[in-house]
């Protein structure tokens, strides 16, 4: 197994070991981890389970939405930064 592999697997199990210690079903963990798509909101996700302790599914579920949200904008902001930077090139240099 690569590295790669080997931590989004930690990091999986890491977020199904606290959603299970929380009392919600292990189901729910791994569809959180297909939606959070990386091992960093992963652990991000897992911090949050540990040290909020949220007592209702739905708030676990919204705080994964929130993190899935946030990270979709700053993937947009990427885009749009790039993008400018490609236009501002070209009107500075031209086509060639």
């Amino acid at each position: 197994m690569s590295e790669a592999n080997r931590e989004w697997a930690q990091a999986k199990e890491e977020l199904i070991y606290n959603m299970t210690s929380l009392g919600f079903p292990e189901s729910i963990g791994e569809e959180m981890a297909k939606n959070l798509g990386s091992p960093k909101a992963m652990r991000r996700m897992s911090a949050y389970l540990r040290y909020e302790k949220p007592k209702k599914v739905e708030v676990a579920v919204d705080e994964m939405l929130a993190i899935c949200s946030e990270i979709d904008a700053w993937r947009d902001r990427k885009e749009s930064l790039e993008a400018n930077a490609r236009y501002n090139e070209l009107k500075y240099f031209g086509l060639e």
